[in-house]
């Protein structure tokens, strides 16, 4: 684990391997940890990078009254790139994490090769972080399935975690919002080290503060960099519908879907997850350019001796 000072923060990685540069962003509730299983299978081919974001263990903890702002996390991640010489990277990202690689592919997309997108919370493309009832209402109109699993997830996920941190009862909130984003079965089945870690790393500020970024649909269109999408196969139906609209917009896209597990499908089947990556990944590495000899024996030419 080495440490790296940037935007005035101390944060934590772990490097392996070499090659193309391969940058894993975690999501909510989560740390560096929870790519355990992807490190040491993705550094037999890339440079591998897995980091914890600013607040989350062992980072320092937010301050009293502080934003958990996404602008923060992306400016972050464009930092880590530039310092450790790692882009162009690819960018490997899980829910809040994917939404942070998707939104530095739209501002600096130099510095991305490509990306794999696990469930990003994308809700900004249909309504803003505190819908007002018409623009639910127009959802409505347009995609029912989709306005009414943002009320659900509203319903039984943001409400009861807020109620529950407003009265400072921070494990309530914590099953409320791990229930929502996993699904009630999957969360009751975490194993307990991976509920401490959800413990570690749930902060308050984030459901508090000023949420998602807003997204255009016209930004998405104009991302050329290929894109793998990651759905779960038991994720809640909103994390399905989300991705459907990222797959319409995204003009450089496949799709996949990991059979048996909940939205943290790196953890629930690494083994499908982390070979649906790789193949993804094999068709979008840089290649070296070959020596004048090789192209010209490859093109059925006699190359010039001089």
């Amino acid at each position: 684990m080495t440490t790296i000072n940037l935007n005035d923060n101390t944060f934590e990685y772990v490097e392996r391997g070499s090659g193309e540069p391969l940058v894993l962003v975690h999501g909510s509730a989560s740390d560096y940890r929870t790519w355990q299983a992807q490190q040491d299978a993705f550094a037999r081919r890339f440079r591998t990078i897995r980091y914890s974001r600013r607040y989350h263990w062992p980072s320092a903890e937010i301050p009293e009254g502080a934003d958990y702002s996404m602008a923060e996390h992306v400016d972050d991640l464009e930092a880590l790139l530039r310092s450790l010489d790692a882009a162009p990277a690819h960018l490997v990202g899980h829910s809040y994490g994917a939404f942070l690689c998707l939104l530095l592919a739209i501002r600096a997309p130099e510095l991305v090769r490509s990306l794999v997108l696990a469930e990003p919370p994308a809700i900004t493309l249909f309504v803003s972080n505190q819908p007002k009832p018409a623009e639910i209402l127009r959802l409505l109109l347009t995609r029912p399935r989709t306005a009414l699993a943002i009320l659900r997830f509203g319903a039984q996920g943001v409400a009861p975690a807020t109620a529950a941190i407003e009265r400072g009862d921070a494990e309530t909130a914590l099953r409320a919002f791990g229930s929502a984003i996993l699904g009630r079965e999957a969360f009751a089945g975490l194993a307990e080290v991976r509920l401490d870690q959800a413990r570690a790393n749930f902060i308050e500020a984030e459901l508090l503060g000023s949420g998602f970024a807003p997204l255009e649909d016209d930004e998405l269109r104009g991302i050329q960099i290929p894109a793998l999408l990651v759905s779960a196969q038991k994720s809640p139906r909103l994390f399905h519908r989300l991705m459907d609209r990222l797959e319409e917009l995204l003009p450089h896209t496949e799709r996949v879907e990991i059979a048996g597990a909940s939205h943290i499908m790196h953890e629930d089947n690494p083994a499908a997850y982390n070979e649906a990556v790789l193949s993804f990944l094999a068709k979008h590495r840089q290649v070296a350019p070959q020596p004048v000899r090789q192209r010209a024996l490859a093109a059925g030419l006699k190359p010039d001796r001089g």
